[in-house]
C-alpha cells in the first residue's frame, strides 16, 4: 500500500498547492471586496447576533443560530488546533501565525457567503427543522444533481467515517499514553462508540444541545489556561508579537524559517483549521431557524475568528512564550504538552488528556451532524440513516483500536475535492448572498431591529424552498 500512499500524497500536494489554496485565497479576496469588507465592518453586528442567539430557545425540532454556531465550532475546533499549530510554528516559524491571521480575515468573508447561501437554499425537513448545505444549493439553485450527489457522498464518507475514525484514534492514543496501565484500546473503543451512539441516535437536535454545552466549556477551559500563561509572561508578550510580525516578512530564515515557509505554512494551517470555503460549515448553518439568511452568515463568520484568532493564537502563544521551544527538538502535541508542563507544572498532563478527549469527541459528533445532513440529501428513507449511524459507530470503534496510515492522506484528498466543488458553486451563486446582505442592512437602516427575509429581493428565486417564513414558524428570538 506504500505506492498508493505515495500517489495520494503527490496528488494532494498538487491539488492543495496549485489549485485549492489559490482558489480559496482568490475567491476570499473577491468576496471581501464585493461585500464591502463585511467581516471587518460588520464585526459588531456579528458579536451582537452571537450573544443574542446564546439566550434563544428554539422551537421543538429546530436549532437556534447559536446552536448551529456551536455545531460548526465543535467540528473545526479540535486537536489540530493544539498539535497542528505547534507543528506550524516549528515548520514555518513565528511568522506563520501572522499569515494565519491574514487568511482567517480573508476566509471570514467566504464563510459569510457560503453560510448565507446555505440559509437561502435550505429545505424544510420532515418532522420539523431544516437541512441544507452545498449539496442543496448545488442541486436546487445550480441544477446539477450529479455534483450535488458527488459532494454529499464525499462529505458523508470524509466527515462521518474517515475523520471520526481519526478523532477516535486520537482519543485512544491520548488516554493510553496517560493511563495505559489501567486502560485498553478495546475498552476505550467500546466506551467512545457507546457515547457516540448515545448522542447521534437522538438526531441533530440532540447533537446541537450537547455541543452547545461542550463547546463553551472546552474552549473556555483552554483559553483560560492560555490566558494564565500569557499573564505569567506578560513582559514577553510585546516581544513575541513583534517577532511574529517580523518573521512573517523575514527573508533571512530566522528561527529556521524564511518568508516562503512562514507564508505557506500559515496559509495552509489557517485554511485547514477554519474550514472557510470547504463546504462543511454550511451544513450546520442551514439548520438554524433564523429570520434572515444574513444572520447566520454573520454568526458563522465569527466562527472563523474564534477558531483562528482565539484558539489557534492561544496555542501559538503557549509555545512562543515558553523559553527554549525552538531548541527542544519537539513538535506537535509533544511540544504543546512540554510548553504547558514548563509553564504550569505536571498537572497539565491530566488536563491535556481531558482536553483532548473533549476536543476530539466534540469533533466526532460535530462531524456526524454534517454527515447526517448529507445523508438526508442522498436518501430520505429512515433506514438509510440508521444504517449509516451504525457504520459511524463501527468506524469510531475501529479508529480506537487500529493504526491509521493512508486514512489521513485520503481525507485530505476528499477535502480538496469538496473544496473545489463548493468554491465553484459559491462563486457562481455569490451575487445572491450580496443581495441578501444589502437587504438586511437596508432594513436595519430603516429601524427594523430583526429584519425578515423575503426572497423577492433576490434577482432569481430558483431553488428557494423554505422562504418566506410562515408565521407559525416564527419564534420570539432566533
Amino acid at each position: 500500500m506504500d505506492w498508493l500512499n505515495q500517489l495520494v500524497t503527490v496528488v494532494n500536494d498538487f491539488l492543495w498547492t496549485n489549485i485549492v489554496i489559490i482558489m480559496l485565497v482568490g475567491i476570499g479576496l473577491w468576496f471581501t471586496f464585493r461585500t464591502g469588507f463585511v467581516q471587518i465592518r460588520r464585526l459588531p453586528e456579528m458579536v451582537r447576533l452571537l450573544t443574542e442567539g446564546a439566550g434563544a430557545s428554539p422551537r421543538k425540532g429546530h436549532i437556534s443560530t447559536f446552536q448551529a454556531f456551536c455545531v460548526s465550532t465543535a467540528s473545526r475546533v479540535g486537536v489540530g488546533n493544539i498539535a497542528g499549530i505547534a507543528i506550524a510554528v516549528v515548520m514555518g516559524g513565528p511568522g506563520a501565525v501572522f499569515w494565519m491571521w491574514v487568511i482567517a480575515t480573508i476566509g471570514a468573508a467566504t464563510g459569510f457567503v457560503e453560510s448565507t447561501l446555505a440559509q437561502i437554499y435550505k429545505a424544510p425537513k420532515k418532522g420539523g427543522g431544516f437541512v441544507g448545505g452545498p449539496a442543496y444549493y448545488i442541486g436546487n439553485a445550480l441544477g446539477s444533481h450529479f455534483f450535488a450527489s458527488f459532494f454529499a457522498v464525499i462529505l458523508a464518507v470524509t466527515y462521518g467515517l474517515i475523520f471520526n475514525s481519526v478523532q477516535a484514534n486520537t482519543i485512544a492514543l491520548s488516554l493510553m499514553t496517560s493511563y495505559g496501565d489501567y486502560l485498553s484500546a478495546e475498552g476505550i473503543g467500546i466506551a467512545v462508540a457507546a457515547l457516540t451512539a448515545l448522542v447521534i441516535c437522538g438526531g441533530v437536535t440532540r447533537i446541537a444541545k450537547v455541543v452547545a454545552v461542550m463547546v463553551p466549556f472546552m474552549a473556555g477551559a483552554y483559553l483560560l489556561v492560555a490566558f494564565a500563561i500569557t499573564v505569567l509572561n506578560i513582559t514577553m508578550v510585546p516581544e513575541v508579537l513583534v517577532t511574529i510580525v517580523r518573521c512573517a516578512f523575514d527573508f533571512d530564515a530566522v528561527l529556521g524559517a524564511g518568508f516562503a515557509a512562514a507564508l505557506m505554512t500559515g496559509v495552509k494551517r489557517g485554511l485547514f483549521s477554519n474550514e472557510a470555503g470547504m463546504g462543511s460549515v454550511p451544513n450546520a448553518a442551514a439548520a438554524a431557524d433564523a429570520s434572515h439568511p444574513v444572520k447566520q452568515g454573520l454568526v458563522q463568520s465569527v466562527g472563523v475568528y474564534v477558531d483562528t484568532m482565539l484558539v489557534c493564537t492561544s496555542s501559538a502563544m503557549i509555545v512562543l512564550l515558553t523559553p527554549g521551544w525552538e531548541t527542544s527538538g519537539l513538535t506537535g502535541i509533544e511540544l504543546a504538552q512540554h510548553a504547558l508542563t514548563t509553564q504550569l507544572g505536571g498537572w497539565t498532563n491530566t488536563f491535556m488528556s481531558v482536553l483532548v478527549l473533549f476536543f476530539a469527541f466534540s469533533s466526532v459528533i460535530g462531524n456526524y451532524f454534517y454527515a447526517e445532513v448529507n445523508m438526508d440529501f442522498i436518501s430520505r428513507r429512515p433506514w438509510a440513516v440508521w444504517v449509516y449511524r451504525f457504520m459511524v459507530i463501527g468506524m469510531v470503534y475501529f479508529g480506537s483500536v487500529a493504526s491509521l496510515g493512508l486514512v489521513w492522506n485520503l481525507a485530505d484528498l476528499f477535502m480538496a475535492l469538496m473544496a473545489l466543488t463548493n468554491l465553484v458553486a459559491i462563486f457562481l451563486l455569490g451575487r445572491f448572498a450580496f443581495e441578501s446582505l444589502k437587504d438586511y442592512f437596508d432594513q436595519k437602516a430603516r429601524g427594523i431591529r430583526a429584519p425578515e427575509f423575503d426572497p423577492k429581493v433576490l434577482s432569481s428565486q430558483r431553488g428557494i424552498l423554505a422562504w418566506p417564513r410562515r408565521k407559525e414558524e416564527e419564534i420570539a428570538q432566533d
